[in-house]
């Protein structure tokens, strides 16, 4: 296989992975805007649900369905996305949007650092964690961080690891129609959670065109440009990249809801993208032609 042929699926991952995370913070900060109105449930049910609704309508994954479908895979990938979601948006309600998603990137960086073998994996990966380290406020203001808001997103964090796993699965069986049923899966999840949290002001025409934009920007997009890299990157590759979340987050947080950061977490920021391009730096060309790190 030729340099050229090579790469050239490899800068499709990781352009789509960038775009990816932008997509999603944006609509991260959108959903927290709807938080008074429907709660952190509401808003992952109006995610998931319209994000499901559009997948199917777009896609029309059933006229592919076989008799030998691996359901397995799908439910495993829509149960982890779905829990994922719902964790990851109640920890937004008492925790900034940048310190939670550093705390939620503990999951990809524990699968990073299992499935790393050279040792410039753990230059990039000792990376983040100072990075991650400098942007949590440890000195002092670790004690205003609400405790449950916490445990929600470390939560959120073992949840996206396993949608890394399972996603990595269910996209090599199922392609693109993997994003459209494991959204549709995850819906399930999330909507009776909302429903019973919001009640009748889940319904209200008013928040629909917000719940519209999270729906677009937070799933249907961002999990079909995720899909691209899955099955284009080694798990590793993925898991590190990622690392540019919760700096996109803590700029996303700045800019859309007008959160602060102190100079040591921009400067968090900086080793956690100088960490994120040395990694994409350092995707061995043979590694499309490996089998997944993750069995």
């Amino acid at each position: 296989m030729s340099s050229r042929s090579t790469l050239g699926p490899v800068a499709l991952a990781i352009g789509a992975l960038l775009i990816s995370m932008v997509s999603y913070q944006c609509g991260a900060s959108l959903a927290k805007h709807l938080f008074p109105a429907v709660g952190a449930q509401g808003a992952t049910a109006y995610r998931l649900g319209l994000s499901a609704l559009i997948l199917l309508l777009w896609r029309r994954p059933w006229r592919r369905v076989g008799a030998g479908t691996n359901w397995r895979s799908l439910w495993a990938y829509g149960l982890s996305m779905g829990a994922m979601n719902l964790v990851f948006y109640m920890s937004l309600r008492s925790i900034p949007l940048g310190i939670a998603v550093a705390l939620e990137f503990t999951g990809p960086l524990a699968l990073a650092l299992f499935s790393s073998r050279r040792l410039i994996d753990f230059v990039w990966i000792a990376l983040v964690v100072a990075g991650l380290l400098l942007l949590l406020p440890l000195r002092g203001e670790v004690q205003s961080l609400d405790p449950v808001g916490v445990m929600y997103a470390l939560a959120a964090g073992l949840g996206w690891a396993l949608y890394i796993v399972f996603g990595k699965k269910a996209g090599e069986a199922h392609g693109g129609d993997a994003v459209t049923w494991g959204t549709s899966i995850g819906a399930l999840l999330a909507i009776p959670f909302g429903v019973a949290h919001a009640g009748s002001a889940l319904f209200s025409p008013s928040l629909l065109p917000y719940a519209l934009g999270v729906a677009v920007l937070s799933s249907a997009l961002p999990y079909s440009l995720e899909m691209v890299s899955l099955t284009r990157l080694p798990a590793r590759t993925f898991s590190t990249l990622l690392s540019l979340e919760p700096a996109v987050a803590a700029m996303a947080g700045v800019m859309l809801l007008g959160e602060r950061l102190s100079l040591l977490q921009w400067t968090a920021i900086v080793a956690i993208i100088v960490a994120a391009a040395g990694t994409a730096l350092s995707v061995r060309r043979p590694a499309l032609s490996e089998p997944p790190l993750v069995n």
